[in-house]
């Protein structure tokens, strides 16, 4: 892949990164730390669902930004779309209806074309946790990331990271990845993309919908992030099967703030949101690995483990991984640095990759 990147935009990435990730020196914990004075402040943060593995990073926040100041500084979650619908939280904090929200950049991939990077199928290194979790703060650190998401009025505060997708389904499983072709699959962002080479047909389904979607055979098999989501949803309540190794990518869903709230936060609570980054994810993470020994324990009793054969898996990797990545960079050529961005991903993950899995 040829290396576009200029120097001058690397060193502004660079400068952003330092800025952004300022919270992921973690703090002292919260019974041992400082408090921190201010004024009474009072932010609402738009999700959907109920509290899950997902939320829990957001849900340590709440918690400490609360402890640490004293009940001054509230940032309250409101679950099940009860501020907006889950596709429109972002015009909810680009009209300012609220101060935080979630979302899902594949669900409205026009609004954020920059973070869609983060979406393609099959990038490398991004099984670990640690990896995503630097790659996706640097996308958020270049400039025409937050150039598209300030258009919204919105600042990007962190990743929401969400693990590697796996697919499960109803009817006849699947053995290789020939016999996904025909199959209606929910599959997002560059996921749907590869779902399409190989054959299959993909749809969006919002994550809310996917259980009566599954149900009533809407779709024959849903992809979602393992293992966590399929519990989290039901799906594994009427599922007969699951796939084990596919590792088809992610979903980039960052948390951001409206820019006009965020500004009008005292630097002491803003040093407190940052500071709170690294806990957040590592809570977060505690929460999905608490919630894999769960399932695959019980899951194998219930219905059919699917371990597609890796000949099959390379051949998948080939005709829906870097070509598409190549068509991505060639439909936003000219409108976002979509080749830069792309190097940049690629080459933080190779960097993380050695860092966190020597």
């Amino acid at each position: 892949m040829k290396k576009t990147t200029c120097f001058a935009t690397a060193t502004v990435v660079a400068s952003a990164v330092a800025f952004i990730l300022g919270g992921l020196s973690a703090p002292a914990p919260a019974d041992a730390a400082e408090m921190v004075q201010g004024p009474k402040v009072k932010w609402r943060l738009s999700l959907w669902g109920k509290r899950r593995a997902f939320t829990e990073g957001l849900e340590l926040v709440s918690a400490e930004v609360k402890k640490r100041t004293g009940g001054n500084f509230q940032l309250r979650l409101y679950y099940g779309g009860q501020l907006s619908k889950n596709k429109e939280n972002l015009d909810g904090i680009s009209v300012g209806a609220f101060e935080a929200a979630l979302f899902c950049a594949a669900y409205h991939p026009q609004k954020n074309k920059p973070l869609n990077v983060l979406d393609l199928p099959f990038l490398p290194g991004m099984e670990n946790y640690n990896v995503m979790r630097e790659v996706a703060f640097t996308v958020y650190a270049h400039p025409a990331a937050k150039k598209a998401l300030a258009k919204w009025n919105a600042v990007l505060y962190m990743p929401n990271i969400l693990p590697q997708y796996e697919y499960m389904g109803r009817g006849k499983p699947p053995k290789t990845v020939a016999d996904f072709k025909g199959m209606r699959l929910r599959a997002l962002g560059g996921m749907g993309r590869s779902a399409k080479a190989i054959g299959a047909v993909p749809t969006t389904v919002p994550a809310p919908e996917v259980y009566n979607s599954i149900a009533r055979g809407t779709v024959d098999a849903i992809g979602f992030p393992f293992t966590y989501a399929f519990s989290a949803y039901k799906v594994d309540e009427v599922a007969e099967w699951y796939t084990t190794n596919m590792a088809l990518g992610t979903v980039n869903c960052p948390i951001v703030f409206n820019i006009k709230a965020w500004e009008k936060l005292p630097k002491q609570y803003k040093k407190l949101l940052n500071d709170l980054k690294l806990p957040a994810s590592k809570a977060q993470q505690a929460a999905y690995t608490k919630m894999d020994k769960k399932n695959l324990a019980e899951w194998p009793k219930k219905m059919k483990a699917i371990k597609i054969d890796e000949a099959s898996m390379a051949e998948f990797r080939k005709v829906g991984g870097e070509p598409l990545w190549k068509q991505w960079v060639e439909e936003n050529k000219g409108e976002i640095p979509a080749q830069e961005l792309l190097d940049l991903v690629l080459s933080t993950s190779a960097k993380a990759t050695k860092k966190y899995m020597k």
